[in-house]
């Protein structure tokens, strides 16, 4: 069970790192529209590993690389390939708000698989709140209707990817989180790199696109960060209700750089998820209110 004080360091990380994942994610969008999505992803995850090594190297020592669970590593750095893929992919085609809440699936299955997968106890409470997401990300999406577009199944995918990878970095503490990060963008740092003599050739970018390439990877490198740390010190069924205060990023991000607003079936599908969230949160809040005062240590 997660220590108070650990959960009061935990929340707020995993919040900063809904921040700098839908900044990488507005990013991405931006670079898909002209690039293709495996010189995204390429980029991404070299520019993740770029920003990390240093780092990593100066906080552990140059046996940062070094793993107690390689295969656990390498399977969780395969998923979230998968996952960065497939949205990628969507966000070509997808307004970024309406992706992102779709991508929202990801701590409902993390609360059905903490179960199985971890060990975890899970409370009335949060299956209920499953449900009542589950229900505004059908709004969101629609199926069957005129405004469902197939690559909204990708955004399956990326959500049930996604889930397992942040369930795996609990099974991690036995490895420091700079290794973690590290192991994080290595699988596609590699196998895109080896794919790039084979992959559509591109003019190189102009020096606004380098940047934003560039900025892929100090996007992820922070947001990876700040999620692994958070997953190392609080439960992640307890953390999952925070992830749903996080799809105002995308909304603002998706109004600001794309001129895209949800339409009203949506927005209602996106409030119904957020007030699930808010007061799932709010529920947890007052279980542990009485726990989390500041430290004396």
């Amino acid at each position: 069970m997660s220590h108070p004080s650990h959960l009061a360091r935990a929340i707020p990380l995993y919040i900063l790192a809904g921040l700098f994942l839908s900044s990488l994610d507005a990013t991405a969008k931006i670079l898909v529209q002209d690039y293709s999505v495996w010189w995204v992803v390429w980029a991404r995850c070299a520019g993740h590993v770029l920003i990390v090594v240093p780092l990593a190297w100066a906080k552990v020592g140059r046996d940062f690389w070094r793993t107690r669970q390689p295969l656990l590593q390498l399977g969780r750095s395969s998923l979230l390939l998968a996952a960065t893929i497939t949205f990628f992919g969507a966000l070509r085609y997808l307004p970024l708000a309406e992706a992102s809440a779709i991508s929202f699936l990801a701590p409902m299955f993390i609360v059905l698989l903490a179960g199985p997968l971890l060990g975890e106890v899970v409370p009335r409470a949060r299956w209920a709140a499953v449900a009542v997401g589950f229900a505004g990300v059908l709004l969101v999406t629609r199926p069957g209707s005129a405004a469902f577009h197939p690559a909204a199944l990708l955004m399956l995918g990326m959500a049930l990817a996604n889930a397992v990878y942040q369930l795996l970095t609990r099974k991690l503490r036995g490895d420091s989180a700079y290794t973690t990060l590290f192991y994080s963008g290595i699988v596609g740092t590699v196998a895109f790199s080896g794919m790039l003599p084979f992959l559509d050739p591109h003019s190189l970018p102009g020096f606004r696109d380098a940047m934003l390439f560039l900025l892929l990877g100090v996007l992820a490198g922070l947001g990876h960060w700040c999620m692994i740390t958070a997953f190392l010190q609080a439960q992640a069924s307890l953390l999952t209700p925070f992830a749903y205060l996080q799809m105002v990023w995308p909304l603002g991000f998706g109004w600001l750089l794309f001129g895209q607003f949800p339409d009203t079936v949506s927005m209602a599908g996106m409030s119904i998820i957020l007030a699930g969230g808010v007061w799932l949160a709010w529920q947890e809040r007052r279980r542990a209110q009485p726990l989390i005062a500041p430290p004396t240590d």
